[in-house]
């Protein structure tokens, strides 16, 4: 078998039991990395330390990793215009955070009879928001309800780095703030 050292250099091709010798003489555990190669490559390694660093390193991809999630507005075909303002809002911070957004409206008894005023309304609203997003499924009627969906320019993980560097430039300001206010008040004392 091939044999790598526990810092990373070519021991060579060694037989087994030379191979479970330094094994045992560093203290080390013999892993097979490479068992489908012509000869197998085996390792020095500590396993259990290995195990815990790739554990580690899987938790951290984890923690970094962004999730798709599609936030749901519902509005209906006779909404106020201060209402309209306060949904778009939502969707625009929705967008803002990188999530995608699927708006609904709902029908109800004679409504039905007029989707062309929910598909006006949808186009509005898609107009409204088109710098943050675009219109990823076009406007549907689906049973009561018409629906489109509306995905962000920017992708998850771009919208939460910048909300990451927005949120350490507030602190470094509050931190200025606080030792500016601390100077001054011995200076009046």
């Amino acid at each position: 078998m091939r044999l790598v050292g526990p810092s990373g250099e070519q021991v060579g091709i060694v037989p087994l039991a030379k191979a479970l010798e330094l094994a045992q003489e560093y203290d080390l555990d013999l892993v097979e990395v490479a068992a489908n190669a012509r000869p197998p490559v085996c390792k020095l390694m500590d396993y259990g330390k290995f195990k815990y660093e790739s554990a580690m390193k899987a938790r951290e991809a984890r923690k970094n990793q962004a999730h798709t999630v599609i936030k749901e507005m519902k509005l209906r075909p006779k909404i106020d215009p201060h209402d309209y303002d306060t949904k778009k809002g939502h969707v625009v911070r929705f967008l803002k955070q990188g999530d995608k957004v699927k708006i609904t409206i709902m029908f109800r008894g004679r409504e039905q009879s007029r989707p062309e005023l929910g598909f006006r309304l949808l186009q509005r609203l898609a107009e409204d928001v088109q710098d943050l997003g675009f219109v990823e499924s076009n406007p549907k009627q689906d049973g009561r309800n018409m629906i489109m969906v509306l995905g962000p320019h920017k992708k998850k993980t771009e919208a939460m780095a910048e909300a990451r560097e927005a949120q350490a430039a507030r602190k470094a300001e509050r931190q200025g703030a606080a030792s500016e206010q601390a100077a001054e008040e011995p200076a009046e004392a």
